[in-house]
């Protein structure tokens, strides 16, 4: 049971995907590739980072709307919060990030830290010009956004964490599935990510949507896998989260495998300014069962907060 418990863990830990079939990209002049909009208000698009990297993301909202970045967990991309964003209202500027190493963004050779990412979301607040922004992380994403508000607290107005934990590396089973990660090679096996995403779910969801989170997951090499969750296991925020001055939301399911409420216990503890909200019967990714709740209750977070900055 424990290891299963912690494979379980491992792959709510790296989250999970969501959307339509594979998108074209047309290339436009400039730095930034942007192709048709996919609805009433969200497009799609690629900017190259001053390191040169090409990350692509989805943009949805008012351009002079509250900035809200979303980063998704280890495998997944920008479609793990495609299901969310159709009810995210028009005030909320919405930007979900396909992290280096995933969906189509590109593959660097190294930097798969959370340092790394967080460096990667730092210089896409700067070319964009957002300034301060709320961060939603999930899972894996929910470290990097841990990592990113330790960093750069003056780009940082608040913080949302889902399925998380101030370190994965201590969690029941975790050093066993690591091994048995690194033990893995190339090409990654459908089985492999099935199971994976599998993993994270507590309760069914549209099949359509399930089936493109395997298959977005089927696009990180087994290297990058590996990589990212090195990065993951090298680091424990409990010590350096008590110098948040930022408020941070927690959401967490009770029926996440992955992440206990013991964890969500220490980071109410750590945090001075913290809300824990509970999903009952909900698993790790909880934002894609219940989507509109979730929206929900980070739009509610994230007007209060941008109330009390005024």
């Amino acid at each position: 049971m424990k290891k299963i418990a912690g494979f379980l863990l491992l792959l709510a830990l790296y989250g999970n995907s969501t959307s339509s079939s594979a998108q074209l990209l047309l290339k436009v002049p400039g730095s930034d590739m942007v192709d048709e909009p996919i609805g009433i208000d969200l497009a799609l698009k690629t900017t190259r980072l001053p390191n040169g990297v090409n990350l692509h993301y989805a943009e949805q909202g008012n351009s002079g709307g509250t900035a809200v970045i979303f980063l998704h967990g280890l495998s997944d991309s920008w479609h793990s919060f495609e299901s969310a964003l159709k009810y995210l209202p028009a005030t909320i500027h919405a930007y979900a990030i396909s992290q280096r190493g995933h969906g189509d963004s590109d593959r660097p050779l190294t930097g798969y830290t959370p340092k790394d990412f967080a460096a990667d979301i730092a210089a896409f607040i700067k070319l964009h010009d957002l300034k301060q922004t709320f961060i939603v992380g999930h899972s894996m994403g929910s470290i990097v956004a841990q990592q990113f508000a330790l960093d750069y607290p003056h780009l940082t107005k608040g913080v949302i964490l889902i399925g998380s934990s101030a370190a994965f590396k201590d969690n029941p089973g975790m050093p066993e599935f690591y091994q048995q990660v690194m033990a893995m090679n190339d090409p990654m096996e459908k089985t492999f990510m099935d199971e994976f995403q599998k993993g994270t779910l507590a309760k069914p969801i549209d099949s359509a949507y399930y089936n493109l989170l395997v298959a977005e997951g089927m696009k990180v090499p087994v290297w990058i896998f590996k990589a990212a969750m090195s990065g993951l296991m090298s680091v424990d925020y409990s010590a350096q989260l008590k110098n948040l001055n930022i408020p941070v939301l927690i959401m967490w399911g009770t029926q996440d495998n992955f992440c206990f409420r013991d964890d969500q216990e220490q980071l109410v503890k750590e945090i001075r300014d913290v809300r824990l909200i509970t999903y009952e019967g909900t698993g790790h990714a909880l934002h894609w069962e219940e989507p509109s709740r979730f929206v929900n209750d980070l739009v509610g977070f994230v007007t209060r907060s941008s109330r009390l900055k005024m």
